[in-house]
């Protein structure tokens, strides 16, 4: 189902998170589940895997993650702002240490000028720090290859926040 290097990262970050004692969970909409997926791919993922939300519709960020209404009726659901709120919504409905989350427009519609075909955006929520988000600009290179994209970048972050 992923490709070898991307089990391979998914381990490694297992192991990472396991030498701190740490959890995990993860918050997706635009990946649908991509990101839980692959964690738990790995076998013996359970001691580190604590649970994953799709949260696709923002009554779900709404009532699962705690999203707030506001920023989503002022930013939009692709947005720095909700992929924040959506991770620290995640740490806090879950026994979670740290948790990702990604938000955005996968198309092959749904885009706009301001907000096109590709826009992401991945949270991050760790203890003891604000929670992050970073933008990713894929363009209008498919939806498939948008999804896999974001679940790359959704690793590569959380290896970062295990080094800080």
């Amino acid at each position: 189902m992923f490709d070898a290097d991307l089990i391979s990262t998914a381990e490694r970050l297992l192991a990472a998170m396991r030498t701190r004692a740490w959890r995990l969970a993860t918050a997706e909409s635009c990946t649908g589940g991509l990101i839980a997926a692959l964690f738990t791919e790995v076998a013996g993922a359970s001691d580190v895997f604590e649970r994953g939300f799709v949260t696709y519709s923002n009554a779900a960020k709404i009532g699962l993650l705690d999203v707030d209404f506001e920023t989503l009726r002022h930013h939009g659901a692709v947005s720095p702002e909700v992929a924040r709120e959506m991770a620290v919504g995640a740490r806090r409905a879950s026994a979670a240490d740290i948790a990702v989350s990604v938000t955005g427009i996968a198309g092959p519609g749904g885009g706009s000028a301001e907000k096109p075909v590709g826009l992401v955006y991945i949270g991050l929520a760790t203890p003891g720090k604000p929670p992050q988000s970073h933008e990713f600009r894929f363009g209008d290179i498919g939806r498939a290859a948008i999804r896999e994209r974001t679940v790359a970048e959704a690793l590569e972050i959380l290896r970062q926040g295990l080094e800080t």
